[in-house]
This record gives structure tokens, C-alpha cells and sequence, in this order.
């Protein structure tokens, strides 16, 4: 049992020092690109932050919430409906064949703006956003993704996070 928990924490330990060096340089993502039926708007983190909180859009939010005739709260349930996971096993799960599918999956909704790293920086965001609380929120992955820049396909949010739920669901015994 001793070594069993041994284990967990130096897992813990390496998944902070790795994710921590990816992540540094980078920071954390400042704006995100949405994209939604044909119009596109980049919209600082703070304002999806706001809407999740308050669930008022504002400035270049509401606009192109209100252009792609999308309900902002929709959009807030999406940003802040929890899943639960454990970062270990998810760390440990995204780093496997079906976990780089699922990122890969993913990544067709949530990419950086070049089209780099997008299973690298996707799987950080993941792992860091359930680091401190032991769920992951579409926000979170948002507030957390190593990059300045993050892009948000806003058509395909619904089926990235029903992806997202799919491939935790199994991993939930472990909490």
C-alpha cells in the first residue's frame, strides 16, 4: 500500500514538473478565436470569464453571439458544466492510443490559432484544468490552454464536450 501511494505522488509530482515546463514559456491563453456559422471574432478570456459568472455577454461577445444567433446561455452551460476526473489517470489516459484519439477528436473544437502542438497544448489544458479540483469545465480548459491564443469552433462546442464526457466517463471510478 505504501508503495502504491508512493507511486501516485511521484506521478503527481513529474505530471506538475512537465506540465509546468510546457506551460510556463507560453503562459496562459489570453483570447480566445471563436468561430461560429461563418463568423469569426477573437474575444479576450475575460469576457467568456464574465459570462460564465454573470451570465451577461458583453462588447465583441454579444456581437458575434448575436450575429451566429447563438443564446449566450447556451454558451454559459457549455463553459461551465463540470466533469469529473481524476488528473492523474487523466494525464496517465490521454497519454494512450485512445487518449490521442480523443484529443484528436477535440481538437477539431478546441485548437491553437497555427495548428501546432494542438494535442501537446489540449492535453495540458486538460490535465491542469483538473489538477486543482478534480473536474474539468470547458472554461477552465479555455482559462488554462498554453498558448496566447486559443481557437474555439463555437458549432462544434456541444459535440467536443459530449466527445469529452464519453471518454471520461469510464475514467470516473478512480475519483
Amino acid at each position: 500500500m505504501q508503495h502504491r501511494t508512493h507511486q501516485v505522488i511521484t506521478a503527481v509530482a513529474l505530471t506538475g514538473l512537465g506540465l509546468g515546463a510546457l506551460v510556463a514559456p507560453a503562459g496562459a491563453a489570453e483570447s480566445v478565436r471563436l468561430n461560429y456559422r461563418g463568423f469569426s471574432r477573437t474575444v479576450p478570456v475575460a469576457l467568456l470569464t464574465a459570462l460564465a459568472e454573470t451570465g451577461d455577454s458583453s462588447g465583441s461577445l454579444a456581437g458575434l453571439l448575436n450575429q451566429a444567433g447563438q443564446n449566450p446561455a447556451e454558451l454559459r452551460s457549455l463553459l461551465t458544466r463540470p466533469l469529473p476526473v481524476n488528473s492523474v489517470v487523466l494525464d496517465r489516459s490521454l497519454n494512450s492510443g485512445p487518449g490521442e484519439w480523443a484529443l484528436d477528436q477535440l481538437g477539431d473544437s478546441i485548437h491553437t490559432s497555427k495548428g501546432e502542438a494542438d494535442r501537446q497544448a489540449l492535453r495540458a489544458a486538460l490535465v491542469l484544468s483538473a489538477s486543482d479540483d478534480s473536474h474539468i469545465t470547458l472554461l477552465e480548459v479555455l482559462q488554462k490552454y498554453p498558448t496566447e491564443e486559443v481557437v474555439l469552433e463555437g458549432d462544434r462546442i456541444q459535440d467536443a464536450y459530449n466527445s469529452l464526457a464519453s471518454f471520461l466517463r469510464p475514467l470516473s471510478i478512480f475519483l
